[in-house]
């Protein structure tokens, strides 16, 4: 008796352990199942799941605010994740059915869908990614790539990459129904009235008995804006289909944890200070677009565990603006 309750009890502690294990494990999916429910909105009843343009308002998720906007100029650098089994034919954010064997990303603010350029920095595959989910909402991660696009640029096994995501502005706008014509000026397109056919007859001479002759004329079908708009859309939806990897030159990159940057040399002098319990973080000064730069960043990180660690311990000291950066 005394044998069967030892033996019931270790298979309860063993029972109990593994729930534990695996509870650690799936935290992270669990959380990004209900942080991507909360931002979805599911099409009315009745409506089939299909891609419609959306940016959609401002979210909050973990205490966190994200804005969504139309951002033409988008680049970036971070950390990837990739998403797969447990969102397999669940609606994304505009309402599309998630397959994971397709080329789509999830990010927090672009529209959806637009088309973004992502390059593993670490191994120089570049692929062209159409964005149609929100995500990833986990601490340091920039981009949440479908399955197989993770496959295709070589990080599905380690799970994350250092990443480089540019958007692809003329094909974004296509998608976005901004295209314009071509050629086209600042000036209003004008289209002449829409005719079929035009018949004409060609006259006999005076005074001749030669009958007259009917004439055919088809008028010309006009290039709208419309038709060449649909074509630039065709045309996007075959790169995003041909699923084609290209090779860049690889270079070493550095990880950092970014806590704020700042125009004003004081500000960012404060908000190292503040952070010092956290580590040592550097100040610098950096130029973008002619304008000068204050960064306070941690780093270089040796990992990208490290820096996970330090991203916490920054956003659980006030900045929960803080970001992870690959240089």
């Amino acid at each position: 008796m005394m044998r069967t309750r030892q033996r019931t009890g270790t298979r309860l502690a063993i029972l109990v352990l593994s729930a534990g294990m695996l509870s650690g494990c799936a935290e992270m999916n669990l959380f990004g199942h209900y942080a991507k429910k909360a931002v979805s909105e599911p099409p009315p009843a009745g409506a089939s799941a299909t891609s419609t343009y959306k940016i959609g308002k401002p979210y909050q998720i973990k205490g966190v605010w994200y804005y969504p906007q139309e951002d033409f100029d988008y680049a970036e650098t971070g950390i990837a994740s990739w998403y797969g089994p447990d969102f397999h034919g669940k609606l994304t954010a505009n309402g599309e059915s998630f397959d994971q064997n397709a080329v789509t990303a999830a990010h927090r603010t672009l529209p959806m869908p637009s088309v973004v350029r992502v390059t593993n920095l670490e191994n120089g595959r570049s692929l062209v990614v159409r964005v149609n989910d929100r995500g990833p909402f986990a601490h340091g991660r920039v981009i949440d790539l479908s399955r197989r696009a993770a496959q295709l640029l070589g990080f599905e096994g380690q799970g994350t990459a250092r990443v480089r995501v540019e958007i692809m502005a003329d094909e974004s706008r296509v998608l976005a129904g901004k295209a314009a014509p071509s050629g086209s000026s600042s000036e209003p397109e004008i289209v002449a009235a829409p005719r079929g056919s035009v018949t004409a007859e060609t006259l006999p001479p005076p005074g001749s008995s030669e009958p007259s002759r009917p004439v055919v004329a088809h008028a010309a079908k006009a290039d709208t804006s419309a038709q060449r708009a649909a074509a630039a859309a065709e045309a996007t939806e075959r790169v995003l289909a041909s699923q084609e990897v290209t090779s860049v030159a690889v270079h070493s990159t550095g990880i950092f944890v970014q806590a704020g940057s700042f125009s004003r040399h004081d500000n960012a002098l404060r908000l190292s200070a503040r952070l010092s319990g956290v580590g040592h973080p550097n100040v610098e000064q950096v130029s973008v677009k002619g304008k000068t730069w204050y960064r306070v960043r941690f780093g270089p990180i040796s990992s990208i565990d490290e820096a996970d660690r330090v991203l916490e311990s920054v956003i659980a000291a006030g900045q929960q603006d803080a970001r992870v950066i690959v240089d």
